[in-house]
């Protein structure tokens, strides 16, 4: 791979105050070389030079919670009832042939990079994802999940579960990481949750989880009642024992809760739930767009922050959300934390990556962190704090190329 050279008329590395002028140096390896302003950084002999006019060249932003394998559902599940939502979606999966999801996973995963995207942090059961990021020579972790709402279910999900993760190494290499992800609450028991935490301990695995998204789920593990609760009875599944435990203490309560957890959505979380996770060090992938499609209400996002979280944006599914746009899922954030834009744009990269433990590689511009980034066109801002409120203002249209780990993945 060329060595390359890519000068804007800002450079925005996340970790120090954007550069007029500025320039990145990303090395055959794919590593950035140097930052700062483009006189002052050096140029090989045989370098290839790029400049961007009218643009900022920004960190590869960082996606905290996909589901890439259902790609191109947009506007199939209309249903407003959460609980009906999910059995709606369980069927047009049902519908999908594994060389569907495939090609569902390949489609999410190029409308990620052209809305300036390079790292995904995805949940899915079908197993594409992660073999399309390996394909793509992608970045980010497949967080596999698995179900067992009745707690006899546990040997035989975890037999299917092993063999599972066994098939799916193969794909994890490089930048691609393997994860585990025991769905949700309410379609998870206790016990599979407990087992599920030793062998991602045992393994080495990180895990992602939705937590605490409904007043649903909720209403199933605080007072066993409720449509999850009902459902579960009619199918002859015994309720959560214990109630009277909020989802996030119900985690604990099983070992869920730790350095390499991503608690997903944590909509219906108080002052204790958000110690909890402060003191276990979670991390929070937020998706307000979602929680606002499915009514869940508003996550205390400022609250989180302020506890010292660590926090990323996410985009959730284009079944909830239609297009994966990152950028306004910031934006949303913002308008509920009362942020600056710096702050905002940080849940998308500097935070985004932290909440990954994926910071000493991606989400800032700096010397030996991978050499991936997007440029955006900032139509004519001409001051640093312009320029951060016009990146935030941006969408999927005004990503003018993707870069990744040094190749260009996306040109508009």
């Amino acid at each position: 791979m060329p060595v390359r050279l890519l000068s804007a008329d800002w450079v925005v590395p996340m970790d120090g105050p954007p550069i007029h002028d500025g320039a990145v140096l990303i090395g055959a390896d794919g590593r950035i070389r140097e930052v700062g302003p483009r006189a002052a950084v050096a140029a090989p002999h045989g370098v290839e030079r790029e400049r961007f006019p009218g643009a900022a060249l920004i960190p590869g932003l960082v996606n905290t919670h996909t589901h890439l394998e259902l790609t191109g559902l947009a506007g199939k599940a209309p249903e407003d009832d959460f609980p009906s939502w999910i059995r709606r979606v369980r069927a047009l999966k049902a519908e999908r042939s594994q060389a569907d999801f495939l090609d569902a996973a390949r489609a999410g995963l190029a409308a990620c990079h052209a809305a300036g995207v390079t790292t995904v942090a995805d949940t899915g059961d079908s197993g594409a994802v992660i073999e399309a990021m390996a394909g793509a020579g992608g970045s980010g972790i497949a967080y596999h999940e698995v179900f067992g709402p009745h707690p006899d279910q546990v040997d035989e999900s975890m037999a299917g579960f092993r063999a599972r993760m066994a098939s799916l190494r193969q794909f994890a290499f490089a930048r691609v990481r393997l994860g585990v992800s025991p769905h949700a609450p309410y379609t998870v028991s206790g016990p599979l949750y407990a087992a599920i935490a030793v062998f991602a301990a045992d393994g080495g695995f990180p895990i992602a989880v939705h937590l605490a998204e409904s007043t649903a789920e909720s209403e199933l593990l605080q007072g066993a009642a409720g449509p999850f609760a009902e459902a579960w009875a009619a199918r002859g599944i015994p309720v959560p024992s214990l109630p009277g435990r909020s989802p996030v203490e119900w985690l604990a309560q099983h070992g869920v809760l730790g350095p390499s957890t991503l608690a997903i959505h944590v909509v219906q979380a108080g002052a204790r739930d958000i110690a909890l996770l402060g003191l276990h060090r979670c991390a929070v992938a937020h998706c307000p767009l979602s929680n606002r499609r499915h009514g869940h209400g508003t996550a205390p996002i400022g609250a989180f922050l302020r506890a010292g979280l660590r926090v990323g944006v996410g985009t959730d599914s284009e079944v909830s959300v239609g297009a994966l746009d990152l950028l306004a899922e910031a934006r949303a954030a913002r308008a509920l934390a009362g942020l600056a834009a710096d702050a905002a744009l940080a849940l998308a990269t500097t935070g985004a990556a932290a909440a990954l433990g994926l910071e000493r590689e991606v989400g800032s511009l700096r010397a030996g962190m991978w050499g991936d980034a997007a440029v955006v066109g900032i139509a004519g801002a001409r001051a640093a704090d312009a320029v951060l409120e016009a990146i935030l203002a941006s969408g999927p249209a005004d990503v003018v190329e993707t870069i990744l780990g040094g190749r260009t993945v996306h040109r508009r």
